[in-house]
């Protein structure tokens, strides 16, 4: 009845006061209404969070980074305790550990071995038969008697304090950043592989001589570093996040290209082997290219880069272990470290010798 009431052409002209009518017009104006101040609101938030991302995009990364307070840039990490620049753990764990047993070793070492004279050990160390007996890198002996084992005893090993000092600051400070970046894994991956590679280019390169150190290693955390600038060198920097990381990598990456720079060019000075730093930034780079390639976003890339990552690793190891084996022909004196050293130093004292009964 309702219905045929509103299109009746013959319906009274007073029938806007037809109650029933009044509540159908009522009703639909309130929906209406309703309609439109959700549209409205909806709208509203849509434009308010396109302002909030457009804001996060257009923020210069020096309001970000820069301490308006102290008027100077926030320090790595300051960046870091202000959440500004996130890291995978909080503390370095197995850089710490492994600078307090290197350090313990030397200790021990000096105790028990006595200290060197400075015309034999300028490093404030003990003799260098007491580094043979302890692990160092003795070519002639890896290859006659197949002490293997020396490829990796050499990382924990100091030639004295001097030496000692230079590597575990580094190691602690920035090797210990770099594993809070990457995670414990990767940084355990990256030294230990960058340790033994270190140590085939020395028996390569510097066959007749002793070694010992972990500056091969640490700078293969320098050649990981910048396989990881490499890798992730396209990623996004839409965001806040992204923006930052890209700075802190540009600034890491100029630091790590100074200090292999740096290093390697000192590496031919006496006393340093500049055979075991130039492999292992080699080994830390290709060992980074496998370990960091599955970061990258691109699944294809990821993959391509990972294989490269591999071969590069293979063809390394395959072919330095071959040309060790085939061509290097160290010295054999070096079998017996007290005889070949008392040549050169008469006041030269055999105090870490199993023949001596110690």
């Amino acid at each position: 009845h309702f219905d045929y009431y509103e299109d009746n052409p013959h319906r009274n002209s007073n029938s806007n006061s037809n109650p029933r009518r009044q509540a159908l017009a009522k009703y639909k104006q309130n929906s209406s209404s309703s309609s439109s101040s959700k549209r409205h609101r909806h709208h509203k938030l849509l434009d308010n969070n396109n302002n909030k991302n457009n804001t996060n995009t257009n923020t210069n990364i020096d309001d970000i980074i820069y301490d308006h307070d102290a008027q100077q840039y926030y320090t790595l990490n300051e960046l870091v305790d202000r959440n500004i620049y996130v890291v995978r753990q909080k503390y370095g764990t197995w850089s710490i550990l492994f600078s307090v047993i290197q350090t313990v070793i030397l200790i021990a070492m000096m105790c028990m071995c006595s200290i060197a004279p400075l015309n034999i050990n300028p490093m404030v160390g003990p003799y260098p038969d007491a580094l043979d007996y302890w692990g160092a890198k003795n070519t002639a002996k890896m290859l006659d008697e197949n002490e293997w084992w020396r490829l990796f005893t050499p990382l924990l090993l100091h030639g004295g304090i001097i030496h000692l000092l230079c590597n575990i600051s580094v190691q602690i400070d920035i090797g210990a950043f770099f594993e809070r970046e990457w995670g414990s894994a990767i940084w355990l991956i990256i030294y230990i592989l960058s340790g033994i590679g270190s140590t085939i280019f020395s028996c390569i390169f510097s066959p007749d001589n002793l070694s010992v150190g972990s500056s091969g290693a640490v700078m293969g955390l320098f050649g990981g570093k910048l396989a990881e600038i490499f890798c992730r060198a396209c990623e996004s920097r839409k965001t806040q996040a992204g923006r930052v990381g890209h700075e802190v990598r540009m600034e890491q990456l100029q630091q790590s290209l100074c200090s292999v720079i740096l290093v390697l060019a000192f590496s031919f000075v006496p006393y340093v082997d500049w055979a075991a730093h130039l492999g292992g930034v080699i080994c830390g780079f290709i060992t980074g290219m496998m370990c960091f390639s599955p970061w990258i976003k691109t699944r294809y890339c990821a993959v391509f880069w990972f294989s490269v990552g591999i071969g590069f690793n293979a063809v390394f190891y395959i072919l330095s272990l071959s040309y060790l084996f085939t061509y290097v022909e160290p010295n054999g004196n070096l079998k017996d470290v007290c005889g070949y050293y008392q040549q050169y130093f008469q006041d030269y004292e055999c105090n870490c010798q199993l023949d001596n009964g110690r």
